[in-house]
């Protein structure tokens, strides 16, 4: 294999070598110095060392001094076109004819009325080639004036609006406009250059008149995608576009497209490129979204949301257009609203993978968040031009809200009430306690009494102890043994009531039925209103015994069928039910449960438990659950088989994890990817913007998939420490 590789390695050189003497000594054949930069450019895109190879002949500069120099037309066009493939081959070679010359031959060429359009094409594809990733190029472009002969091409290349790509000369000169178009790109962006952006904004009002009068494909996508690349993160370069009306044209396109998106699929498609222009013209600007009210695009990206032809990273677009424009308007929040917005972006969070689109919809839901406090007391004082019957269900609508809401506050004063109910329990059960410890020390201080009454004294101190006797008993009788007398019904529809188990499933039933996006929102807030009353059913049984409340970490995922929780409570209820029903319960212990002492404290599936079994003291209610739980634990560890691992707590989990990596398996980790410059960009002008909210940044900004918040801030830190970021 290695003879091999160095043969082709030594054939190629020759070929090289010999191609070049060819060129050389054939200057009065154009054909054959045609054919011979052809067949360079072919080893050339073959094998990337001969780019490398052809610069250290010399090859490289010959090309270029041959394109300058020779008199035929189709010479300098194969010349230039070698050049820039070869460039766009190699970085090395990329840099070597970086140069002012260069730049100032192209200018040239494209100034040069005698020059055809073919050539132009080509000296555009040079140029392109040379600024593309390179900051270099960008600011040569502009020193050199080409920059300029590029904005004048943009605007004359094309002088009619009806566009016939039939005609032969007509498509040339189309696709001279298109590759200036994407020059003039590569020259404000990747990396971002300001200065060249202001260049370029002249160029605004030109675009505007290119996207009103010839609503194609061919115009749109070039225009949107020279607009977007020179407005993106550009405060100036934005208010300037708004200010020429760009944003309101942009609107009007974007209106036009969505009413026939349900025609053709071209014209969704092209809605979702202007989508992303306005979304680059209002992402730093968030107030401007106050112009798309107007003319109600957040109803019309909700409608084309549900475009079936469209894939995830068009409809991330269009979620994350629509976080930009409710960020800072509150229009368009309650067209939003209005339009079911809400359950749709719930419906992407619950149906959708993407880690992107899952943010976008995170994005939307924070930022109508005020508007749903906000709600009943604006319902009023919005204003639409629509017809008469559109009014009328804006109007039933609007009743339905207000009724909803109505039935909220009530909710809410329900649940004030309970709380207050529950604090005074709490106050009362205290007093309790502190007169039955009161009533304890006059009890014995009366025995002590009574002791020293039956020494010192006789028939006297006998009567005294009767009456003594009497209010023992009557202390008793009022202060202790009141507390105990509850008949068996009330326990057993006190259990029924404060079982945790059952409550537990009744809240993630509950919260299913919730997470369920395909309903309207009328039927939302019917299943919110519900979850509310059985909430408080739930804190009112809390006030005999507390249980612990199990944590549910995600309520995306059902909850198995066979849980040893569901099967448990079934067995705890029939057991409590069944000895309550014996004459047992009626027994006082002489010392307090902790299970029911610890009301106030904060519980939980573990603590609760070993609360109940470190008591020496239970209660028979108490002493039957940890009974049966016990016993159901030891039947379910018998019942399983050896090579399966049931988890039963966070502890042993963590244990089984380690020993599985130990045993030999190997963690995967994630694949690093380091930063890009436009990823440092969005980086300083997030945290420019927003400070150090991480979360937010990386919501706002198109980042790599798989970046975290922590990275952010990792890598922030450890650019600032640099000296050249110290100050961004």
């Amino acid at each position: 294999m290695a003879s091999e590789d160095t043969k082709n390695i030594q054939e190629m050189k020759t070929d090289l070598n010999l191609l070049l003497e060819c060129l050389k000594y054939q200057m009065d054949n154009p054909f054959s110095q045609k054919e011979a930069l052809v067949t360079i450019f072919s080893i050339c895109q073959q094998n990337s060392n001969a780019g490398v190879y052809f610069r250290e002949i010399g090859g490289l500069m010959f090309v270029k001094n041959l394109a300058k120099s020779s008199k035929h037309s189709m010479v300098k066009e194969a010349a230039l076109y070698t050049l820039g493939a070869v460039a766009e081959q190699n970085v090395y070679c990329q840099q070597t004819l970086c140069t002012s010359e260069l730049f100032e031959d192209l200018t040239w060429f494209l100034s040069n009325d005698d020059s055809n359009t073919n050539l132009k094409r080509m000296s555009v594809y040079v140029i392109l080639v040379l600024v593309s990733n390179n900051r270099t190029g960008q600011t040569l472009v502009r020193e050199t004036g080409c920059i300029t002969v590029l904005t004048q091409l943009f605007r004359t290349v094309l002088s009619k609006y009806e566009l016939n790509l039939l005609d032969e000369n007509a498509f040339q000169s189309y696709q001279l406009w298109s590759s200036v178009c994407s020059t003039l790109c590569v020259c404000v962006n990747n990396p971002q250059n300001d200065e060249n952006q202001m260049l370029c904004c002249s160029l605004f009002p030109h675009a505007n008149d290119w996207l009103i009068n010839c609503v194609k494909p061919e115009i749109i996508r070039p225009v949107c995608s020279f607009i977007g690349l020179t407005l993106a993160n550009n405060t100036y370069v934005q208010k300037y576009f708004i200010s020429v009306g760009g944003l309101d044209v942009l609107s009007q396109v974007l209106v036009q497209l969505e009413s026939d998106s349900h025609k053709t699929l071209s014209s969704a498609k092209l809605a979702v490129v202007v989508t992303k222009t306005v979304d680059a013209c209002i992402a730093d600007n968030p107030t401007f979204g106050v112009i798309l009210s107007k003319y109600h695009i957040v109803s019309k990206l909700l409608t084309l949301l549900l475009h079936e032809s469209l894939d995830s990273g068009e409809k991330f677009s269009i979620i994350l257009t629509l976080g930009h424009c409710t960020e800072d308007c509150e229009e368009n929040q309650y067209d939003l609203f209005k339009n079911n917005g809400l359950p749709l972006m719930i419906q992407a969070l619950t149906e959708s993978q993407s880690e992107e689109l899952n943010k976008a919809a995170t994005f939307v839901l924070h930022n109508c968040k005020k508007i749903t406090e906000k709600l009943s007391l604006s319902l009023g004082e919005y204003s639409f031009d629509e017809n008469e019957e559109q009014l009328k269900d804006i109007n039933m609508k609007e009743k339905n809200l207000e009724e909803y809401w109505k039935k909220a506050k009530e909710i809410l004063h329900r649940i004030e009430q309970l709380e207050r109910e529950r604090n005074e329990e709490k106050l009362q059960r205290e007093k309790d306690k502190h007169n039955v410890s009161s009533m304890n020390i006059n009890i014995q201080n009366t025995l002590k009494h009574l002791h020293a009454d039956s020494i010192g004294r006789g028939p006297t101190a006998e009567d005294k102890d009767k009456s003594k006797s009497r209010k023992l008993q009557s202390y008793q009788s009022h202060g202790v043994l009141s507390t105990a007398c509850t008949n068996d019904h009330q326990m057993k529809t006190v259990l029924k009531s404060a079982n945790p188990v059952t409550a537990c499933y009744r809240e993630s039933g509950q919260n299913k039925n919730l997470c369920k996006a395909n309903s309207s929102y009328n039927q939302n807030l019917q299943e919110g209103t519900t979850f509310e009353k059985k909430n408080s059913v739930s804190q009112s049984s809390d006030r005999v015994f507390k249980h612990p409340v199990p944590v549910v970490k995600n309520r995306k995922q059902q909850l198995p069928v066979t849980d040893p929780f569901t099967l448990c409570s079934d067995i705890i209820n029939k057991e409590v039910i069944s000895f309550l029903a014996s004459n047992n319960h009626s027994k006082m212990l002489k010392y307090r449960c902790s299970g029911c002492i610890a009301v106030g404290k904060s519980l939980n599936s573990r603590n609760f438990s070993k609360l109940l079994h470190s008591c020496p003291y239970q209660c028979d209610r108490h002493k039957v659950i940890v009974e049966a739980e016990d016993r159901y634990k030891s039947e379910l560890r018998k019942s399983l088989i050896c090579n399966k691992k049931i988890l039963l707590t966070p502890r042993r989990r963590r244990q089984l994890s380690h020993e599985s990596t130990a045993s030999g398996e190997i963690k995967k980790r994630r694949i690093r990817k380091n930063f890009t410059e436009e990823e440092i960009n969005y980086l300083f002008n997030g945290v420019k913007k927003m400070g150090n909210h991480w979360n937010l940044i990386l919501w706002s900004f198109p980042f790599q998939q798989g970046r975290k918040a922590v990275d952010l801030a990792h890598k922030y830190h450890k650019l600032t420490k640099r000296p050249e970021y110290a100050a961004p």
